[in-house]
């Protein structure tokens, strides 16, 4: 079969499970579970796997969530494509990032390239990866040091958006709080015998926010108080201050984060209180591998997508993914893609368009537009050389970078 029948064949089965494929989103939407809680989803994507002929899945694969499912020729000399699935909830607002769809991307996407291979077992193979925990505590960072990727020459999924984008502009990202404390009191009879963990927390915040008008065109910092005391007439003895700092680059997140450190130390001493700086999970930023993104691009086109042309759209700094350190280990793509809804993602609007029947038309295209990829990937071993160089050539675009 040549790679147009073998698309087909693609696109074929996809459209054959769209019902199932749509009852599987439906239960991971209708059960939100949050980050390494996904217990839920986990049963639910393993069974499906299970039910339409994966015989090799593992599940509880490295974490507690995640699985791995396998299908293909087993020679290491030929491409292996990874494809990865996300399926945790944001606290309150449920599955209003989407990663229901995202999952459904990345199991559409197997099923299309298990029927492929079967009928094709030299091309290569294929790994669906569950890659729990995105929202927090960085599943796929877990994931690579446990060495999940170890073997898999290209990864690729998908992520809903009120946008088309081919290439999203995801920083580097890291989580930092900080933690105060000082001693209580009365705060009417005895406040001079207090030492007051609130105050350090809101000069922290103070001085941090007066950061805003030195800091270089795409930094960004957002945080809150999350710990200010139990009542008003008790000087608060602990008090903790939760930040996200964000950059293009890792390089510049260091020295941005040497900035905010000393605003933090200087609420300490202001106030008398001890600091505790808690490091939390830090992200890099995303790097898009340009041959597979202009495949992508390509087949979208062929299915009717239209990608997002605007350059005030194309070029803004998006969020941070834990999909970003894949991109970093094996060549990758990450593009979003539009549900039918004009709100942005982690919005109490967004969650029930992820659960739409209007996002399933596209999803589904998206879905086709991966497994057509891997096809032309799998079919053309000198992509793969291509591929590579990319990567390669992006590695060292990154550290000449920041040099400079």
């Amino acid at each position: 079969m040549d790679a147009h029948q073998l698309k087909q064949l693609a696109c074929i089965t996809i459209d054959a499970a769209a019902g199932d494929l749509n009852e599987l989103s439906q239960q991971i939407w209708s059960h939100p579970e949050t980050a390494d809680q996904e217990y839920f989803a986990h049963d639910v994507l393993t069974r499906f796997l299970k039910d339409h002929g994966f015989e090799r899945v593992d599940k509880k694969y490295q974490l507690e969530t995640a699985f791995r499912a396998t299908y293909g020729d087993s020679d290491s000399e030929k491409p292996h494509v990874g494809l990865l699935c996300e399926y945790d909830a944001l606290p309150d607002i449920g599955h209003a990032c989407g990663h229901n769809l995202i999952a459904e991307v990345g199991i559409a996407a197997g099923l299309a390239l298990k029927a492929v291979l079967s009928q094709n077992p030299s091309l290569g193979k294929m790994t669906i990866l569950g890659t729990p925990a995105e929202e927090e505590n960085g599943g796929k960072v877990r994931l690579l040091k446990a060495g999940a990727f170890e073997g898999i020459d290209f990864a690729m999924m998908a992520h809903p958006s009120k946008y088309e984008l081919l290439k999203p502009n995801y920083v580097a990202r890291k989580e930092i709080n900080f933690k105060y404390t000082g001693r209580e009191s009365h705060a009417a009879e005895w406040p001079w015998e207090g030492i007051n963990a609130l105050d350090a927390a809101v000069l922290c915040y103070q001085s941090i926010s007066c950061l805003r008008q030195q800091m270089v065109p795409g930094w960004m910092v957002h945080g809150v108080i999350s710990n200010g005391g139990q009542r008003p007439n008790i000087i608060p003895g602990n008090s903790q201050v939760d930040y996200y700092i964000r950059c293009p680059t890792s390089t510049e997140l260091k020295v941005f984060e040497e900035k905010v450190l000393k605003c933090a130390e200087g609420a300490a001493s202001a106030t008398s209180c001890k600091l505790e700086v808690i490091q939390g999970e830090e992200y890099t930023s995303l790097m898009t591998n340009e041959t597979m993104i202009d495949l992508y691009e390509k087949n979208g086109t062929s299915l009717g997508i239209e990608f997002e042309r605007r350059e005030k759209i194309t070029k803004k700094l998006g969020g941070s993914s834990d999909m970003s350190d894949v991109s970093h280990a094996v060549p990758s793509i990450h593009p979003e893609f539009r549900i039918g809804t004009d709100f942005n993602s982690h919005t109490q609007e967004f969650a029930p368009a992820s659960g739409s029947a209007e996002a399933q038309t596209n999803t589904l295209k998206v879905a086709k537009s991966l497994a057509m990829t891997a096809i032309d990937i799998m079919l053309d071993h000198s992509l793969m050389s291509k591929i590579r160089k990319d990567f390669e050539d992006a590695r060292e675009r990154e550290k000449n970078a920041d040099k400079i």
